[in-house]
């Protein structure tokens, strides 16, 4: 909530505040975001040891980003929606379904990308 008596500056580290709260949050109660943080710490360490390029990084990063992003806005919607209706409603579900599409396309999005970067790597080894 904002508070009036704060100027811009001010204003903008309790927003940081909030949004490092909001990530620890995440890490500390989600299993999605715990196994998607893996998979991107692990895409990480193989990214170092086949010394991919700045492009690749840049792409891998926005992908891991990408992710996380859609992994937590799905997280949101599904909380907001048990707040509102804590019992199981067919719309309220079908929302729920949507909501969690984004990741899934998100997910998959980075598994043809991590394809696209290490499997010629891989392939390079053998």
């Amino acid at each position: 909530m904002k508070n009036p008596n704060d100027g811009f500056i001010k204003g903008r580290l309790r927003s940081i505040k909030f949004a490092v709260k909001g990530m620890w949050l995440l890490l500390t109660t989600e299993d999605s975001i715990k196994a998607q943080t893996f998979i991107g710490l692990l895409s990480t360490l193989m990214g170092f040891y086949f010394s991919i390029s700045t492009t690749e990084w840049m792409i891998q990063l926005l992908t891991i980003g990408l992710v996380l992003v859609a992994e937590a806005l799905n997280t949101a919607v599904e909380k907001v929606a048990d707040f509102i209706h804590p019992d199981y409603h067919k719309k309220i579900g079908f929302i729920k379904d949507i909501a969690a599409g984004a990741p899934a396309f998100a997910a998959l999005i980075a598994l043809i990308i991590a394809s696209i970067i290490y499997v010629p790597k891989i392939i390079a080894i053998f």
